[in-house]
């Protein structure tokens, strides 16, 4: 259970997603600080990421997801899986760590199932305001459960007693940008306007946010100013309509900085990813937030949720999130600066700019290191 310096070793387990492995490397981060080791296990998605983790190894684990229900489809997804296992109980009878994390995700599978195997002590992290179905399987094995959200367990007892929210960790550039505070714009400034979707939602933004720009009065389309997130294909049609508008727009399709626009924004238009619920909760900005249809676990769905039953949010379905109502839900804010900032207070207020400390406390707790 300790490296060869002497230092008790922590195993962390991650998809290989931004979204899994954000919180694992901000836990990584807090865990050092402690003066504990971190190895990760993860998948070939994440060995171009990888390299920037803060771990002593990298450990590739086989695994898949269920993509079919069909026979073949679920007999290679099993073999996946059962190759992982093997490969990871090797890897855990080598290293010893003092405890497994898993943070969701079918590559968490086999570690957090090899542990179980050899009476390590598990945590699972789950990022969503739903449990997804990876976590799901592991949750009656663990030893404790890290929830984002409050109330993700609240109808099963039996999960819920091994349960603590410790919130989802976010990127050390979010924390540093929720040192900004929120100024609501004055009566004819400028209204700042930050818009993204992510890799599996650009495309409706800039299908839609672009028209709904058009349809504004143009004694307010006078004070956008908009950075907004498109793909490579897009980029040359949202920027000509921008162009026509005259409107002060900075169209691409990655912002590196992007926890320091957040920052700088009046106003998010975006999906509802937990990274981006929880980033937006952290540094404390209203949003027009457009849940990912589709998935089978609802997560955008219900994270979104979070923020706007908390008045922090406006939860807009993709079925509703049309031109018209978008321009309509941006000339109401604009008017109502007031009610921008008691949106950016009550997204604040669910913010847990410290969730890597506490679910760091949590892992220390349960591997039993102090």
């Amino acid at each position: 259970m300790t490296t060869t310096g002497g230092t008790p070793l922590v195993l962390l387990a991650a998809g290989g997603t931004g979204g899994h492995l954000f919180p694992a490397e901000a836990l990584a981060s807090a865990l050092e600080k402690r003066g504990v080791t971190v190895d990760l296990a993860t998948d070939h998605r994440a060995e171009r990421y990888g390299s920037r983790f803060p771990a002593r190894e990298i450990h590739i684990i086989p695994s898949d997801t269920v993509r079919a229900r069909n026979p073949i489809a679920l007999a290679r997804t099993a073999v996946a899986l059962g190759r992982g296992l093997v490969r990871a109980y090797g890897v855990l009878r080598r290293i010893k760590p003092a405890a497994v994390v898993g943070f969701g995700g079918y590559p968490t599978l086999p570690p957090l199932g090899a542990a179980t195997v050899l009476k390590i002590p598990t945590v699972i992290h789950e990022q969503n305001a739903v449990m997804g179905r990876a976590n799901r399987q592991l949750a009656p094995h663990v030893t404790a459960i890290a929830t984002s959200f409050a109330g993700v367990l609240d109808a099963e007892p039996a999960l819920a007693a091994k349960a603590t929210r410790t919130g989802n960790p976010v990127r050390p550039a979010a924390i540093a940008a929720a040192a900004t505070p929120f100024v609501a714009p004055e009566a004819d400034g400028l209204v700042r306007l930050l818009v993204f979707g992510g890799s599996q939602g650009a495309r409706i933004m800039s299908e839609v946010v672009p028209s709904a720009i058009e349809q504004l009065e143009p004694s307010l389309r006078v004070r956008l100013l908009l950075a907004q997130q498109a793909r490579d294909e897009d980029l040359a049609a949202v920027r000509d309509i921008y162009g026509r508008l005259r409107i002060a727009a900075e169209v691409s399709p990655f912002f590196p900085d992007l926890p320091a626009r957040i920052a700088a924004a009046h106003l998010v238009v975006a999906r509802s990813g937990a990274s981006t619920v929880s980033e937006l909760a952290a540094i404390g900005r209203p949003s027009i937030l457009v849940p990912l249809p589709g998935a089978l676990d609802q997560d955008q769905h219900a994270n979104a949720g979070v923020l706007a039953a908390a008045g922090g949010a406006i939860r807009l379905p993709q079925s509703e999130f049309t031109p018209a109502r978008l321009a309509a839900e941006i000339t109401a804010l604009a008017a109502g600066p007031q009610r921008l900032a008691a949106m950016a207070q009550a997204a604040r207020a669910q913010g847990a700019p410290d969730a890597a400390d506490r679910l760091a406390d949590l892992v220390m707790k349960t591997a039993k290191l102090g």
